[in-house]
């Protein structure tokens, strides 16, 4: 029993010498959300504070990211969070993206998926009260509705409707 007592301690040492790239950039992001799409100010606030850690190309890292493998699943986690919506690439996607991540920006607020509870545990400022969900939910939906009509796109309703109607269920 000692023996393996003292391989994991030995392997939990080790394992704090191979550390993950952090995701920190410094800005300004010339693709930032703000820079091609009105954010009102509360609404910057809201994003920064619940969403950048994961959703930008800053993540303000805790304490515990020094710990392996902490810092190893937190890249992860960050990692999965930009390849869903990276706010500081948002100005670069096509307009069909842009519409279709901020529809999942406000129904996962309004399902009370984001910010996840894993986060909001440590990071309580992170959490949105009442308001300030109705706010950004409610900030997402008219620019989703704006780019739609801006580029001349098809509702979501729409395009569902006809995905359906040429992908008869069997």
């Amino acid at each position: 029993m000692k023996k393996v007592l003292y391989a994991l301690l030995i392997l939990l040492v080790v394992i704090q010498l191979f550390r993950p790239e952090k995701n920190i950039h410094a800005g300004p992001f010339a693709n930032d959300i703000t820079t091609k799409y009105p954010v009102p100010a509360p609404v910057a606030e809201a994003l920064k504070t619940s969403c950048y850690d994961c959703h930008s190309n800053n993540t303000a890292y805790p304490w515990y990211n020094n710990l392996q493998p902490v810092a190893w699943w937190l890249k992860n986690h960050v990692d999965d969070g930009k390849e869903e919506i990276n706010f500081n690439e948002f100005a670069s996607y096509e307009p069909k993206k842009a519409r279709r991540k901020l529809n999942e920006v406000a129904e996962q607020i309004e399902k009370g998926e984001m910010p996840l509870e894993s986060y909001t545990i440590i990071h309580k400022n992170a959490i949105l009260d009442a308001g300030q969900k109705k706010l950004v939910v409610d900030w997402a939906k008219s620019l989703r509705d704006s780019i739609t009509t801006a580029n001349g796109l098809p509702t979501l309703e729409a395009e569902r409707a006809e995905w359906e109607r040429t992908h008869p269920r069997k």
